[in-house]
């Protein structure tokens, strides 16, 4: 177990843990390509259709690089197959065939996910997602870097704010 002051260890164990679980599910089901990160990308393509990386990345909560490098993963796949949108710099990703044949295995999967963390859940102080997107919240108010330069670290001026600031 990472030392708890080592926040951002801790952090990556849990997440891990979580998703070391969630892949051995996924090899155990008869996927062992279809990784983690790439549910909440298949979830918005289900929910929504074919969605440009932009969008993608807006509604999964990630950069446009982390969402295009999955994508490009999902391509690589065959879960996805991606064509040139209205503007040659745009690319609309869509499910292939082959996707929404593993698709019944993927929703199950999602499903028994939701009440492993609801049960999970059950074991904590407060429910782990409330918890992290409270953490999301209070480093939006203030960044760790602000809290860290409080903390009396001698640092240069965030870039954007000038020394009188």
């Amino acid at each position: 177990m990472p030392e708890r002051a080592a926040l951002g260890t801790l952090l990556r164990h849990v997440l891990e843990l979580l998703d070391g679980d969630v892949a051995k599910v996924y090899d155990e089901l008869g996927l062992p390509d279809y990784r983690p990160r790439f549910s909440p990308y298949v979830r918005v393509l289900v929910a929504d259709g074919p969605s440009s990386i932009r969008e993608l990345a807006a509604k999964v909560g990630v950069t446009h690089s982390a969402a295009s490098q999955t994508v490009a993963q999902l391509a690589r796949s065959g879960l996805v197959a991606l064509e040139p949108g209205a503007d040659a710099r745009q690319r609309i990703a869509s499910l292939t065939p082959q996707a929404r044949e593993i698709l019944p295995v993927i929703e199950a999967e999602w499903a028994a996910t939701a009440a492993a963390a609801r049960g999970l859940d059950a074991e904590l102080p407060m429910p782990l997602a409330d918890l992290l997107a409270e953490a999301v919240r209070a480093l939006r108010r203030k960044p760790f870097r602000d809290r860290i330069a409080e903390s009396g670290l001698d640092l240069p001026p965030a870039p954007g704010h000038s020394a009188a600031e």
